[in-house]
């Protein structure tokens, strides 16, 4: 490749209408996540629409290196608000990259690549179609809520048998 210079990319731009989740709700607050976006800012905005009731349900998208900071948001938020219903769809766009030649007689290169793309769907509302892939419930319980019959054992810090004998080393 040290012939060749990067050129443009080219890329599909997300677009509201294009959310693959079926029955979105008419207002819902979209969350574009970026992978410099700041996960404080992102959650304090979502949070406040929430709280006005401006809106009952929050789309969060992010691709590539921002799925993660996407589900992030999306799980702080769910907490934050007990919201009782969740969908989660993962697709795909085309990144095409060009490479222009350094060199006389070679070709622009297109390298075409796979990015994914998460959206996260979180409702205080009902949601029409609960057989959809990617539903989740709260069917009764909180997401965060702690298991109230583990063995308390579990929780506690190790404990040695024996005790710990240092021993001199002898020179």
């Amino acid at each position: 490749m040290e012939n060749y210079t990067k050129g443009k990319n080219v890329e599909e731009e997300l677009e509201r209408s294009k959310i693959p989740i079926k029955d979105l709700p008419q207002n819902f607050l979209w969350m574009q996540v970026k992978g410099g976006s700041k996960m404080s800012n992102l959650i304090s905005h979502a949070a406040g629409i929430l709280e006005d009731k401006s809106s009952t349900a929050v789309v969060w998208s992010g691709a590539g290196v921002a799925v993660p900071k996407a589900i992030s948001c999306a799980e702080i938020l769910k907490k934050q608000f007990s919201i009782p219903h969740q969908v989660t769809k993962l697709t795909y766009k085309t990144v095409e990259e060009y490479w222009e030649p350094k060199l006389e007689g070679l070709e622009t290169l297109v390298v075409k690549r796979q990015v994914p793309i998460i959206h996260i769907l979180l409702s205080l509302d009902d949601i029409p179609d609960i057989t959809q892939i990617g539903y989740q419930s709260l069917k009764g319980r909180k997401f965060w809520q702690k298991d109230q019959s583990s063995n308390s054992k579990q929780h506690q810090p190790y404990k040695s048998k024996k005790p710990f004998k240092h021993k001199k080393n002898n020179l």
